[in-house]
């Protein structure tokens, strides 16, 4: 298990195989973001996507996917996260993409009032297939410290 002490400013990973299918992107925007260019290729044809694009929230939920299954390799001792910074949508991305992240750790702070836990920030790059980057945001999490008997609690 890994707690707030086993964190290394500077750490860096990379992760993540996610490929994005067509009728995922149409059905995420037909729910949450009913955009004509995230629901045809002819509406998409008239902007500059050019096709059939995914909403940037749904590549955010996309990369929550990866996150989450590299936190089950990782098995990290998290508590949640009170947000993201700086969340920037940099190129569309397309049916037939495969997304990858890569993350950098470059901030932890102990808590000043809850000794039991800590927060880190990481800069997180989403890329294509292309090793374009697709997607950045700063993410803010949190996470336990280790128990002081030594256990995995």
């Amino acid at each position: 298990m890994h707690y707030f002490e086993d964190i290394v400013v500077g750490e860096k990973a990379s992760f993540g195989h996610y490929v994005v299918k067509r009728d995922e992107v149409v059905a995420f925007a037909k729910a949450y973001d009913p955009q004509p260019f995230h629901l045809s290729d002819e509406a998409a044809a008239q902007t500059h996507f050019g096709r059939l694009s995914a909403s940037g929230w749904h590549t955010c939920a996309m990369t929550m996917a990866m996150l989450v299954e590299q936190f089950k390799v990782t098995e990290q001792a998290g508590l949640g996260s009170p947000g993201v910074d700086e969340l920037r949508w940099l190129k569309p991305v397309y049916p037939g993409d495969t997304l990858r992240v890569e993350t950098e750790i470059i901030e932890k702070r102990a808590s000043q009032s809850r000794p039991e836990m800590g927060s880190f920030r990481s800069k997180v790059t989403v890329f294509n297939q292309d090793d374009v980057a697709v997607m950045t945001f700063t993410s803010i999490g949190l996470i336990r410290t280790r128990p002081a008997d030594g256990s995995d609690a």
